[in-house]
């Protein structure tokens, strides 16, 4: 199958924090998808609610592939690359969701837990349901940042009981070691993205204070919470039945989890990730050596979430979004899934 686009680092956004920023400052930011979706909730297990942006396939009554899209750090609807996933999949023909992680939709989730980096049995719920809908429907999933830690830590410790309509998984700017990408993130300009995280992060503690008084102790800690690893340290590791921010990292990176993966996975990212040491790419690679079902694209500059492309200022390409959905429209083909003009079976 021919590929569109090949990968160069546009040289009209140089650096690696611009080509982080590039996309949110510049593409519709804080905008819905211009999309047909809609907004459905289900119950989970536990009683809570998980809420998914819904599109339709071009043709609903075929058993059309369906992607599965997973957002990063308290993103959801409006992220700058969410519309691009949504674009993507309908080109194809193909319907999406976007499975918004709990708080992520604009109100505090009822249960007393928040979502985290190594939280996977929600995925797993909405994966189990999907397939109810349509046994016969073929799922692709996207994971982006934390999204992608989300998605690789279920393939990893599902390996080959993953069920066999998830034909192929892709992932973003993952921080695979997440102790390691804390202490990266709290570091120069970095310290910004950490800044902005911390801020929304707390707001959420603090409401869900008000429906659980008891979930913090010490509600007084939040007042002190500087970086991410006390955010984690004071609130999510002791409200999710860690012992600590370090054992809550060791237990949820997705670096421990890829020997695991059997189903066809990218994993795309670039050296130069404000939010991750290179050397941990690096890491990933000798991994992945011993693991066929990965396929890895690590390039020299992108940013996180970045990987803007095109010679021309005013016709940006957005690599990352096309080259995931890329990925997983040949993973379906490898696998007996028929292509024909315009990506329709």
């Amino acid at each position: 199958m021919p590929r569109q686009h090949t990968y160069a680092p546009a040289w009209w956004v140089p650096g690696a924090h611009l080509r982080t920023l590039f996309g949110r400052l510049t593409r519709a930011v804080y905008r819905r998808p211009a999309r047909a979706l809609r907004a459905e909730r289900w119950t989970t297990p536990d009683d809570d609610l998980l809420e998914l942006q819904r599109m339709e396939a071009r043709d609903p009554s075929r058993h059309l592939p369906h992607l599965v899209l997973l957002h990063g750090l308290e993103g959801g609807i409006r992220s700058h690359y969410v519309a691009n996933f949504f674009d993507e999949a309908a080109a194809r023909g193909w319907g999406a969701d976007l499975m918004l992680f709990r708080g992520c939709n604009g109100e505090s989730n009822r249960a007393r837990r928040f979502y985290h980096s190594g939280e996977t049995t929600d995925l797993a719920f909405a994966i189990e349901r999907l397939i109810a809908e349509d046994p016969e429907r073929p799922l692709v999933l996207a994971g982006v940042s934390l999204g992608g830690n989300v998605l690789l830590k279920y393939l990893g410790e599902r390996g080959d009981r993953v069920p066999a309509q998830v034909r192929a998984a892709a992932a973003m700017s993952v921080p695979f070691d997440l102790a390691r990408g804390c202490r990266h993130i709290s570091q120069g300009f970095s310290r910004v993205y950490e800044r902005h995280f911390i801020r929304t992060l707390i707001a959420k503690a603090r409401r869900k204070l008000e429906r659980y008084p008891d979930l913090i102790p010490d509600p007084a800690v939040l007042d002190g919470v500087r970086t991410l690893w006390d955010f984690d340290h004071l609130v999510t590791a002791p409200v999710h039945g860690f012992a600590s921010a370090a054992d809550y990292y060791a237990k949820s990176s997705s670096i421990g989890f890829l020997a695991g993966i059997t189903v066809p996975t990218l994993l795309l990212s670039a050296r130069d990730d404000p939010f991750l040491p290179a050397a941990v790419l690096e890491e990933v690679r000798a991994i992945a050596r011993t693991v066929p079902a990965l396929e890895l694209e690590f390039v020299e500059r992108g940013g996180h979430v970045g990987f803007v492309s095109g010679g021309r200022p005013w016709r940006p390409v957005y690599y990352g979004e096309w080259r995931l959905v890329e990925f997983l429209e040949g993973a379906l083909a490898v696998g007996g899934w028929p292509l024909a003009e315009n990506g329709l079976p």
